[in-house]
């Protein structure tokens, strides 16, 4: 099962990635300076419905359209989630503490599916015929 070294090694393993530390240490890969996986910092928009208490762990995938977006949030048998700040925005959420419940081929596929919906034309259609 995936973990956060995972999520890690897969999204700076992609070409043309560089990795930033944002301004609270969290970390943000991109791809010609577009943001693919983002390791978010607390936000009031995810917390525990019980205690109100900030997830501290949540990362932000992009996703290539809202078919896609819809299709991950709402299978049953997926960790990922969205909150109403994010209605309209090309991307989900996850909890690195559920990151357990994702196969590690799976979650490649999303890292990828991040990089590809990000990327540029050339750099997509180069690293899919490589």
């Amino acid at each position: 099962m995936s973990t956060v070294d995972d999520v890690h090694a897969l999204a700076a393993a992609m070409p043309h990635v560089t990795a930033l530390e944002g301004p609270k240490g969290n970390t943000i890969y991109q791809v010609g300076g577009k943001s693919f996986v983002f390791f978010r910092t607390p936000q009031p928009d995810a917390a525990d419905p019980g205690t109100g208490e900030k997830y501290p762990d949540v990362i932000m995938f992009w996703v290539e359209s809202e078919e896609d977006k819809d299709a991950l949030v709402r299978d049953p048998t997926t960790p990922f989630f969205t909150t109403p700040r994010f209605d309209g925005h090309l991307s989900v959420l996850l909890r690195a503490a559920h990151l357990h419940r994702i196969p590690r081929e799976e979650l490649a596929e999303i890292v990828q599916d991040a990089w590809l919906s990000r990327a540029s034309p050339r750099r997509r259609e180069k690293w899919l015929n490589g």
